[in-house]
C-alpha cells in the first residue's frame, strides 16, 4: 500500500485523463431514493425523529418501486441535458438498493427480489449518462455504526463492512464512473476510516473512476452543498430541488420552493463561470416516480440547453463574478456570452468596463447579428428585438466575440477582460 502522500501523486498523475469528461459534462441529476422516500417528510427521518431501528425496518414493506422507475429518471436526465445521475444506492438508513451479501438489509432480499442498483446501470446506459454510485459512510442501522467511535473492534468490523459494500458496488455493474461518499461519521479523520488504504483497493477495480471529497481525503473533486462555491480545484455544486430536503417531500410542501427553469439554467451558468459541475436532486416519490414540479422545469431547460449549451458544455475559461449590471457573463477563449435575464426595453443596451475590441455581437441561438458602437470600455449594443428573443427561459445568450489579436488582452492571454466600473475602483 501507498502512503497517503504516494497516494495523492499517483491519483493527480492521471487526473486530467480521468477527470476529461467530467469537465466537459458540467450538468448532472442526483437521485435520492430509499425506505425515507415511503415516508415523504426528509431523508434523516430516523435519526431527526428517534424512530427505532425495528421500527423503521417495517418500511420496507412498504417500499414498492414501480416497473422501470430509474428509466423514468434517466429519461428526464437525458431531456434535461445532462450528462450523468448519481444515485444513493445506500442512504445513513442503511437500506441497500442492491443485491447485496455484506448487507442483508436491501432491496433484493426485503422487497421482491428488486435489484434498483442494476435498473439504474442499465437505465444509465441506455440513455448514454455516465454513472456514479452514492455510498454514505455513515450508518444507522449497522451495529458498529456508532460504537465504531468508541470500540477498535467494532471500528475493524465497520470498516470492512464500508470496503464490502463498496466492493460489491464496483464488481457487480461493469463500468463505474463515480463513486460519491458522504457523511464520513463518527469517525474523525482518514486515518480511522483507512481510507487511503480502501480507496487503493476500490480504484484498482475500477482504474478510471473519481471520487469526491467527503471520506476525509481532497481525492478528485470538491462538492459544495446547498451553495454554489467556487473552489481551486474541480468542484461539484450539490442542490435540492426545493432548498428544503434531499429526499422526497410531499408535493404539496415542495411545489412553493422549486425551481424555476430560469433559477436551474443561472445556477449553472455560474457553475460554468467558476469551473465546476451542477449536480441537481430530484428526490424520488415513493414508488420511485419523478416529483411532477421537477418534470416541467427540467424538460425547459433540456429544450433551452439544445440551443445554447455550447455555452455550457466544454472547456470553459473561469472568470468568477463578472457582470455587467443585472446581466452575467460566462467566457470561451474570445467568446462572452451575457445571460440576459432581464431583456432591455428600447432596443438597446450597454455593457461597460471593457478594454477588449469587439469584433462581434449576436443572438446566439438563432445567430441573428446586433449592431454595435464601442467608445472607451462601454459597448453600446443597438436594433435589439423589442421582446427577449429566447421563447424557452426568457433568457436570452448575447454572444460577444472579440478581437483576439488585441494587445490590451495581454493580461489574460489574448482574451477579453473584464476591467470593472472606474467610478468604484
Amino acid at each position: 500500500m501507498l502512503s497517503k502522500r504516494d497516494y495523492e501523486k499517483q491519483i493527480a498523475a492521471s487526473r486530467d485523463k480521468r477527470m476529461k469528461w467530467w469537465r466537459n459534462a458540467r450538468f448532472g441529476m442526483f437521485v435520492h431514493y430509499g425506505l425515507h422516500s415511503v415516508v415523504g417528510r426528509h431523508e434523516w427521518l430516523q435519526a431527526l425523529e428517534h424512530v427505532p431501528v425495528k421500527e423503521y425496518e417495517k418500511l420496507a414493506k412498504q417500499f414498492k418501486p414501480k416497473p422501470d422507475a430509474p428509466r423514468e429518471w434517466a429519461k428526464l436526465a437525458k431531456k434535461a441535458g445532462m450528462k450523468y445521475m448519481v444515485l444513493t444506492t445506500r442512504h445513513h438508513e442503511g437500506f441497500s438498493l442492491w443485491n447485496s451479501k455484506a448487507n442483508p438489509y436491501n432491496s433484493y432480499n426485503l422487497c421482491g427480489q428488486r435489484d434498483l442498483v442494476q435498473e439504474f446501470v442499465d437505465a444509465c446506459r441506455e440513455f448514454n449518462l455516465k454513472i456514479g454510485f452514492y455510498s454514505s459512510l455513515m450508518d444507522w442501522h449497522h451495529p458498529d455504526g456508532w460504537e465504531c467511535a468508541n470500540n477498535r473492534d467494532a471500528r475493524i468490523r465497520f470498516n470492512d463492512y464500508i470496503e464490502a459494500i463498496n466492493t460489491e458496488l464496483l464488481t457487480q455493474y461493469g463500468k463505474i464512473d463515480i463513486l460519491w461518499y458522504d457523511v464520513a461519521q463518527p469517525l474523525r479523520s482518514w486515518e480511522a476510516w483507512n481510507s487511503v488504504e480502501m480507496n487503493q483497493r476500490l480504484r484498482k477495480l475500477q482504474p478510471d473512476i473519481i471520487i469526491n471529497n467527503r471520506c476525509w481525503l481532497d481525492e478528485d473533486f470538491g462538492t459544495p452543498e446547498e451553495k454554489i462555491k467556487v473552489e481551486n480545484r474541480d468542484w461539484e455544486a450539490c442542490m435540492t430541488f426545493n432548498g428544503i430536503s434531499w429526499g422526497y417531500l410531499d408535493s404539496e410542501q415542495a411545489l412553493p420552493y422549486s425551481y424555476s427553469p430560469q433559477q436551474i439554467l443561472m445556477m449553472l451558468r455560474e457553475c460554468t463561470e467558476g469551473g465546476g459541475n451542477l449536480l441537481l436532486n430530484i428526490g424520488a416519490m415513493p414508488d420511485g416516480s419523478v416529483p411532477p414540479e421537477a418534470i416541467e422545469p427540467l424538460t425547459t431547460v433540456g429544450k433551452w440547453l439544445k440551443k445554447n449549451g455550447k455555452a455550457v458544455y466544454g472547456k470553459q475559461d473561469r472568470i468568477n463574478g463578472w457582470h455587467t449590471g443585472a446581466t452575467k457573463m460566462s467566457r470561451q477563449g474570445n467568446k462572452v456570452y451575457a445571460w440576459v435575464q432581464i431583456w432591455p426595453q428600447g432596443g438597446k443596451t450597454c455593457f461597460a468596463g471593457w478594454e477588449a475590441k469587439l469584433k462581434s455581437a449576436k443572438i446566439f441561438a438563432t445567430g441573428e447579428k446586433i449592431e454595435f458602437t464601442q467608445k472607451d470600455t462601454r459597448i453600446l449594443l443597438t436594433g435589439l428585438p423589442s421582446e427577449s428573443p429566447d421563447p424557452i427561459a426568457n433568457l436570452t445568450l448575447v454572444e460577444l466575440e472579440f478581437c483576439s489579436k488585441d494587445p490590451k488582452n495581454n493580461l489574460l492571454g489574448n482574451n477579453p477582460q473584464f476591467k470593472g466600473n472606474s467610478l468604484w475602483s
